[in-house]
């Protein structure tokens, strides 16, 4: 929400960006590779590259790894500076695989690696790259000629004799403008891009954060997806534009293989996606022959800068590929439980009396919750790390108050920091250099929600160091073990600039443009918030944040959430294809605002949307400040009911949650998945983005529309058994099912060949939950089989890390026997943890007896 919002028109499309025009509109450049400058490397294969017309020289490197993945990175042979390298996001260098050659000619060279079952070739000219599997070409780099590079240059000194025309040409290069901001660009143009060629592929995903559906749709007959974060408040549908986070993965699926491409570059980025044979395809081509074609998906990326760092992720199962991405940028945190929990938000509760009597309300209607937040009002005039001394007078108390009933309170910690000169925190940053500056030298000022704002430079290791000691309990006043954080505004926000964000030749540390590393703003304040909660607790307790603006890796710190969206059945629907980008792109703890943050929702989609988040996996209620009250008892008993109800069946689900969040830490796979990622080969999947997997057991189809009698759900596979989770009603897989519903309905169904853990009750909080017994669901498939996991620890600290403190218990039904053994070798939890009850689903006949063996 900003004052005086004046309407769409304050984002860019991407014939206001020059280099985008540029790269778009400028014939392809023709680069050859100087095969005779080919050095075989530890690290792979270096090649020169030359562009004939502008003699320009370029390095390409290739490096194949250990988990197939290939990376191309390509810089200036000799760049006149250092161009920017994104730091931070890959968890560590990528280890590399020594290369042989296969075969070489005049005009191209084949090399291999370890077993030679993927090999790459280089071909001399027009340059492209081939990666291959087993003699197929799997993706060709620059198929289309499309590699462009602009180097780096010295500013032109403006000199009088000049040709005035020359003169406007190349000063147009160096400064572009937008409504009323001029962009003055430090190194000249310096825009890079690349098209690859994926072949066989025709489905396509990933690219976050778009509102927009699963599949990426082909971009020849609109905008193109645009890579850059941005506050964008009540975002329209079904557009390319950018919002509040970037992730530079593209994924793409056929029945046998699965592969990503992902960029590595924090600049504005843009993503041509072309699919074909398409419809778009000329009239000329007579339907039997492009019935014949091969299909391919033709992906062009383009960004304002840095370097180009390409990896091909080759799979070839979706689980391998999620494998290979963690492996590149970091596996999912594993939250405390208390964040799988039900979270309570507005903006914003008024005082400490109001938060005491939301707590009580949860309570007396009987609905647990864990988490309670403040937004910005609870400060001191929005003085971060402050508290308002007449509404919350007794900061420290109210989180005691919590924390006897095991809750937590969320306060916000934006980047912008007030430009108050009695302030000692704003002196302590200003002197410690600790704030972005102007490209003119001085401290960047921007306008936020405190007025006159200067930003925290978090790119700087000191600044984060000294951030995160400010969340140390004896310097922030008022704050206790738990009180945990949200970063919001942090792309970052900054209400008098163009876009409505940072100018790109703000100067950031090193030296470095903005524009450089504009979508790391925030993972680099999330990281710093992150380390800061993990310092005060001594390296003990894990963190919970919850940030706005992310980028790839950001799912190491914590979770995000798709920001400003509104009351409306259109925005409900939107959620859950871009809670399964998000997740297909490794940011897995996910979730959107209940309800909707703008607006005030109908009871009946308030109650949908509940039904829905509750089968997500960060779930909680936020709203704007102008909005209705709306927690869950103020819209009469039924809706209170439904409500109640289906928190308390996510409080019993959350041992299944818990341990998919345990296997997405340890494996990288998404607790929210696509139809396709747990049936690679059924088509009919391969575009579903109104249902999804949670985990491999249990498929979702949430109601996302108003009043409908019925719902028409696909439950694949045809050789699988499906159970309707409540009437335990059993049906055939590989077809689509008309369902019968009601307000009450959630369509939820077990897969045959599955054990599901529940807990026996719901208790008041994820605490309470920890004390419950067990009651576990076993569903049968066709051969009487089934197989699931429960994973136990503490909920809260890292022992589970660093003293092997969990239990991991495999669940297996064979021939009528159900098993429980420790599914991993390691694990000392003691936990008291009993099974109050085994329902087990598609037994045939009743059984005459049952027995029970108890180990010892």
């Amino acid at each position: 929400v900003v004052p005086d919002d004046e309407g769409k028109e304050k984002f860019k499309k991407s014939d206001h960006v020059a280099f985008y025009r540029r790269q778009i509109q400028a014939p392809n450049m023709q680069h050859r590779a100087l095969l005779d400058t080919m050095v075989l490397t530890e690290k792979g294969a270096r090649f020169e590259l030359l562009e004939p017309d502008t003699q320009t020289k370029l390095l390409l490197s290739v490096s194949p790894c250990k988990n197939d993945t290939v990376r191309i990175l390509i810089d200036e042979l000799q760049p006149i500076k250092a161009r920017y390298r994104v730091p931070d996001v890959l968890t560590g260098e990528p280890q590399c695989e020594e290369l042989r050659v296969e075969r070489q000619s005049k005009d191209s060279v084949t090399l291999s690696w370890s077993s030679g079952r993927h090999q790459v070739c280089v071909w001399r000219f027009p340059f492209r790259l081939e990666v291959l599997c087993e003699d197929e070409v799997m993706v060709t780099f620059n198929s289309k000629g499309k590699l462009w590079f602009e180097t780096l240059q010295v500013p032109p000194r403006a000199t009088s004799h000049v040709n005035e025309l020359q003169e406007d040409h190349t000063s147009l290069l160096w400064k572009e403008t937008f409504r009323q901001f001029v962009d003055v660009k430090a190194n000249g143009p310096s825009s890079i891009g690349s098209d690859l060629c994926i072949h066989g592929f025709s489905h396509v995903y990933g690219l976050p954060e778009h509102a927009d559906g699963l599949q990426l749709r082909d971009t020849r007959d609109g905008e193109p997806y645009r890579l850059y974060n941005l506050d964008v408040f009540a975002y329209d549908l079904y557009s390319r534009l950018g919002l509040y986070g970037s992730v530079p993965l593209l994924v793409a699926h056929k029945p046998d293989r699965t592969l990503g491409l992902f960029w590595l570059n924090a600049s504005e980025t843009f993503v041509n996606v072309h699919y074909s044979p398409s419809e778009h395809q000329d009239d000329q081509t007579p339907p039997v022959k492009r019935r014949r074609m091969q299909p391919q998906t033709d992906v062009h990326w383009l960004s304002e800068s840095g370097v180009i760092d390409c990896v091909i992720l080759l799979g070839p199962s979706p689980q391998q590929l999620f494998a290979q991405y963690a492996e590149l940028t970091g596996y999912q945190a594993l939250p405390p439980l208390f964040a799988l929990g039900y979270h309570q938000c507005r903006w914003n509760y008024d005082d400490e009396a109001d938060v005491k009597a939301v707590d009580a309300g949860f309570d007396r209607h009987d609905i647990p919750y864990d988490v309670i937040w403040l937004d910005i009002e609870h400060t001191d005039g929005k003085r971060y790390f402050t508290w308002d001394s007449a509404l919350f007078p007794e900061p420290a108390g109210l989180q005691r108050h919590l924390e006897k009933k095991n809750r937590k309170l969320v306060v916000i910690s934006d980047p912008h920091i007030k430009v108050d000169p009695d302030w000692s925190l704003y002196c302590e940053a200003r002197d410690g250099g600790h704030f972005v500056k102007h490209r003119e030298g001085q401290i960047y000022q921007g306008s936020c929600w405190p007025g006159k704002s200067s930003y925290l430079d978090f790119s700087s290791p000191d600044t984060r160091a000294w951030y995160s000691g400010c969340f140390s309990l004896d310097k922030y006043k008022g704050s206790t073990a738990s009180l945990f954080v949200w970063n919001d505004m942090n792309e970052p926000s900054v209400f008098d600039g163009p876009e409505q964000t940072m100018p790109k030749d703000a100067v950031h540390y090193g030296g470095w443009e903005h524009r450089e590393l504009h979508n790391l703003y925030g993972f680099y304040q999330h990281m710093a918030t992150v380390e800061g909660l993990i310092t005060r607790s001594g390296g003990l307790e894990r963190p919970f944040v919850l940030s706005r603006s992310f980028f790839a890796g950001s799912q190491r710190l914590g979770a995000i959430w798709t920001g400003d969206n509104v009351a409306s059945w259109e925005y409900l629907k939107i959620s859950i294809p871009m809670l399964l980008s998000l997740s297909v792109a490794g940011i897995v703890f996910c979730g959107a605002d209940v309800g909707g943050f703008v607006r005030d929702p109908e009871p009946e989609l308030l109650v949908r949307w509940y039904q829905a988040a509750a089968l997500q996996p960060f779930f909680r209620g936020h709203s704007a400040k102008e909005t209705k009250r709306r927690e869950p008892w103020l819209f009469g008993e039924e809706v209170t009911a439904a409500i109640r109800t289906v928190i308390q069946q996510r409080y019993c689900l959350l041992p299944y949650w818990y341990t998919l969040f345990h296997q997405a830490h340890t494996s990288g796979l998404p607790p929210l998945r696509p139809l396709w990622v747990e049936f690679p080969r059924e088509q009919s999947t391969f575009t579903v983005d109104n249902q999804y997997m949670i985990g491999g057991a249990l498929l979702a189809c949430p109601v996302t529309e108003a009043g409908v009698q019925e719902v028409k759900v696909l439950l694949p596979g045809s050789g699988e058994v499906w159970y309707d989770v409540h009437s335990a009603k059993v049906y055939k897989g590989g077809r689509t099912l008309s369902l019968p519903v009601t307000l009450d309905t959630v369509p939820v169904f077990q897969r045959g060949g599955s054990v599901v853990c529940r807990s026996a009750g719901s208790g008041s909080c994820t605490a309470e939950l920890q004390q419950l017994p067990l009651s576990i669901t076993v569903a049968l498939n066709s051969q009487g089989v089934a197989d699931g996991q429960l994973y136990l620890d503490d909920g809260h600290s890292f022992s589970y890390r660093d003293k092997k403190a969990f239990c991991l218990r495999r669940f297996n039904m064979l021939s009528g026997h159900l098993f429980c053994r420790p599914a991993r070798e390691e694990g000392t939890f003691d936990c008291d943890t009993v099974v109050q009850s085994v329902t087990i689903l598609g037994v045939k006949s009743k059984p005459s007896a049952v027995v029970v063996h108890m180990s010892g």
